[in-house]
């Protein structure tokens, strides 16, 4: 079975009702870029084993023995990679004390799992009522949760919100750097996957400050909040960090194609490949 993802970006028109201001912190896409993403479909890669389960639009739309095994999958990798991995993040610890002031850890809020049975239409959708207010809108995001990271970044580069990381960030330390290249910075988020809030594989768990825009200029965002979110996915092994709507757009047909075909088989596959994209530093910034 071939199954065609499209990653369109464009902006949908949601009238001139009166909002708060917002901070937009993605830089606006392009002329050619909005050209180029009507005409980019992602087909998946061959590694991946296809499912015909039909339309997906949740965790619950997975059979019970998928989520079981899922779960005791999340449960005994993240147990067993805390264990082996705990002399890295002490060492890791030390020389983040030792070169930077400021705490070891970073936390911030993200966006986890939508287990609303039926999210409501939100402003972003054709044909919704444009009058919703803000309480309800948020409604139609994720449950918030804090992630662990090991922070990479000096103690004022978060004086300002979050704001994505770009090549030669001058707010990376250079042990920072080097954390971010292996991925060492994201091994506390095993604590994330052992406390239910995450998974080994699924969608990257967003910031909550980028909800809202990235909902708006990118049709089919929302939906990917059907599963938890993961600590790898296919869109980290086959596209890389996103840090412009292009990027974004890719990010989440690739998020889809996932809920699409979650399966233990595949994570597995997912988590295989991973150790690749740690080996060889892809897509890290």
């Amino acid at each position: 079975m071939q199954t065609t993802f499209l990653a369109s970006a464009l902006p949908v028109d949601t009238g001139h009702t009166e909002r708060p201001a917002r901070v937009d912190r993605l830089p606006p896409i392009d002329e050619l870029d909005q050209l180029q993403g009507e005409l980019t479909e992602l087909q998946p890669p061959a590694w991946l084993t296809q499912l015909d389960a039909g339309a997906r639009v949740g965790l619950r739309c997975l059979p019970a023995r998928t989520r079981i095994c899922k779960r005791v999958v999340d449960i005994f990798v993240a147990s067993v990679l805390l264990i082996l991995s705990l002399p890295v993040v002490v060492v890791a610890a030390v020389a983040i004390k030792l070169t930077s002031r400021g705490p070891i850890f970073f936390t911030q809020t993200r966006v986890g799992l939508n287990a609303r049975r039926q999210q409501r239409r939100s402003r972003d959708e054709p044909g919704s009522n444009a009058s919703f207010s803000g309480r309800r809108r948020k409604a139609n995001f994720g449950k918030p949760f804090t992630i662990y990271k090991l922070r990479t970044m000096s103690v004022e580069s978060s004086q300002g919100g979050p704001s994505q990381a770009k090549a030669g960030d001058s707010r990376v330390t250079w042990v920072g750097r080097i954390l971010r290249q292996m991925r060492i910075d994201e091994l506390p988020q095993l604590c994330n996957v052992l406390r239910g809030e995450m998974s080994m594989v699924g969608p990257r768990p967003e910031c909550i400050e980028y909800m809202e825009e990235l909902s708006e200029k990118i049709p089919g965002y929302l939906q990917r909040l059907g599963l938890k979110p993961g600590l790898t996915g296919i869109a980290q092994i086959e596209a890389g960090y996103a840090n412009n709507l292009a990027s974004y757009r890719r990010k989440v047909a690739f998020d889809l194609m996932y809920l699409q075909h979650c399966s233990v088989r595949n994570d597995l596959k997912v988590m295989l490949r991973t150790i690749r994209v740690v080996l060889t530093g892809f897509g890290a910034l």
